[in-house]
């Protein structure tokens, strides 16, 4: 209990105080003053004593998750010209790129370790050259493998949190999000992923785990992204 003195005397003085009294009046003015202060200076200490990261919210798992560099490392698409597989020339990114007229290919001789035949020279078209060539480094047009930046994770929200002791999984949902044209036509943004990231309390809050050990199994945010699976 929080007991406070105005000019020497109890609060109960204060009450005795008349009606209409000069004194009594200025006294309970101090002391509501005296009183305000007190509980700015305990809620101060209080605050101070606590940190935003002391408790695993979905709020602060929120933040943590989204502002960590693997899950805003952007999405790349390495699109290989000249001589490449069937398998890759038929895979379904390089399917998606034909059916929008940035790349064709022409037969050509499987390079060593390409077999089994065929194999294909691809090229990219008039288009392409300016779909694709827009989207890369300027030293880099001329290569023959190009890495497209295609798309950003997007986090739609904490579905869940399981503690125990110091250490918790949070599952969450996210999506991506196209950044050019290219990205649109390989990336749905529609598509909901969800995956499950390890947590651990340090001396200073709780932090995403960075690397697995053996004593601490639960799965880092790298894990979680390249473990993900479509939102049901």
């Amino acid at each position: 209990m929080l007991i406070l003195t105005v000019w020497g005397q109890p609060p109960s003085a204060v009450r005795r105080a008349q009606p209409g009294s000069r004194r009594g009046n200025v006294s309970t003015v101090r002391m509501r003053k005296l009183l305000i202060l007190a509980l700015c200076a305990a809620l101060g200490l209080l605050l101070s004593s606590c940190s935003p990261r002391d408790f695993l919210s979905r709020r602060l798992a929120t933040d943590l998750i989204s502002a960590s560099e693997p899950f805003r490392t952007q999405q790349h698409f390495p699109l290989q010209t000249g001589t490449v597989s069937n398998k890759d020339y038929v895979s379904p990114e390089y399917l998606v790129l034909q059916q929008h007229g940035w790349i064709s290919a022409s037969a050509a001789r499987c390079s060593p370790g390409m077999a089994p035949p065929p194999c294909w020279d691809v090229f990219l078209t008039p288009a392409g050259v300016d779909t694709v060539r827009a989207l890369v480094p300027a030293d880099e047009a001329d290569k023959t493998l190009f890495f497209i930046p295609v798309a950003r994770r997007e986090l739609v929200g904490v579905t869940g949190i399981s503690r125990q002791g110091n250490q918790a999984d949070v599952d969450f949902t996210w999506r991506w999000v196209p950044l050019n044209e290219v990205g649109a036509a390989l990336y749905s943004g529609d598509l909901r992923y969800t995956s499950t990231v390890g947590f651990r309390e340090y001396d200073d809050g709780w932090r995403i785990l960075a690397a697995r050990t053996a004593p601490h199994p639960n799965q880092t945010l790298d894990d979680a992204l390249k473990n993900a699976e479509p939102a049901q």
